[in-house]
């Protein structure tokens, strides 16, 4: 439900008409579902065994790296730091941990750089989607696994410039620009306008992020993966059931005490 409101949020213009989603309130109104719809991911994940109170205690200290990694970046050029480690958190420890991450993080980090406004809970969301997909790539190990998650944070790196421009975008250009918003128009026209908007605008702010984190996931991907994997071993957070098969040979009968008739389980 938090990704399909996600969803919702970021691919309005398309199907609904400006005048229905006004601008002024629909952010606030957004941020204040999507905060009860990350709590519900939270108790949902809980109740399911997906996240412990030790796991808990990793989104807080995840989320508090996340925020202090942030401002190194700032976004100069493109370059963001916060990527790589929802990209390996959302890796290691699957997609409702990723998707939660990715909000408390921006949500944390704007509290921290005061980059609290109407973008926020669109931020939030792309985080979200971008710890979530982590979660759900195909299993590889070694060294295909780190080029893997190099080559998606990348792509995220796109993802995440391509969704946040969809929340300005309606609003911010001329009607009688050629790759403005224009309501009314067919979803084709409509997508082609969007797709030159991305490319003029932020084709190259994205490229800054895609080539960051690629470089941070190559660099630092495997240590980061295996003290991730080593934190979850020590805390249990999903302590493996293992069992045994029975060996041909394993079907002797074992030694009971002389006058026990009772027979073996």
């Amino acid at each position: 439900m938090a990704a399909f409101l996600g969803l919702v949020a970021f691919f309005w213009p398309f199907v609904v008409p400006p005048g229905k989603l006004g601008a002024a309130y629909a952010p606030p109104l957004i941020f204040g579902v999507l905060l009860v719809l990350v709590l519900c991911v939270v108790i949902s994940e809980i109740a399911e065994g997906g996240i412990n109170s030790k796991a808990l205690a990793m989104l807080g200290v995840l989320s508090a790296v996340n925020a202090a990694l942030r401002p190194l970046g700032a976004g100069t050029a493109g370059i963001e730091t916060v990527f790589f480690v929802l990209v390996l958190a959302g890796r290691v420890y699957g997609p409702g941990f990723g998707f939660t991450l990715g909000c408390t993080s921006l949500f944390a980090s704007a509290l921290i750089t005061g980059g609290v406004g109407p973008w926020m809970p669109y931020q939030m969301f792309g985080c979200a989607f971008v710890g979530m997909l982590a979660g759900l790539l195909p299993r590889a190990t070694g060294r295909r696994e780190v080029v893997m998650l190099a080559v998606y944070g990348s792509l995220s790196g796109y993802l995440f410039g391509f969704l946040l421009n969809l929340s300005f975008w309606p609003f911010s250009l001329d009607p009688n620009s050629s790759i403005a918003y224009l309501p009314g128009l067919p979803f084709t026209e409509q997508w082609q306008r969007y797709l030159a908007f991305d490319v003029a605008t932020s084709l190259g702010w994205d490229t800054g992020r895609a080539v960051t984190n690629f470089v941070c996931v190559m660099l630092a991907g495997p240590a980061v993966l295996t003290t991730f994997r080593r934190a979850a071993r020590k805390a249990r957070f999903r302590a493996p059931v293992r069992f045994a098969g029975r060996e041909p040979g394993d079907d002797v009968p074992t030694a009971r005490p002389a006058g026990d008739d009772s027979r073996p389980t």
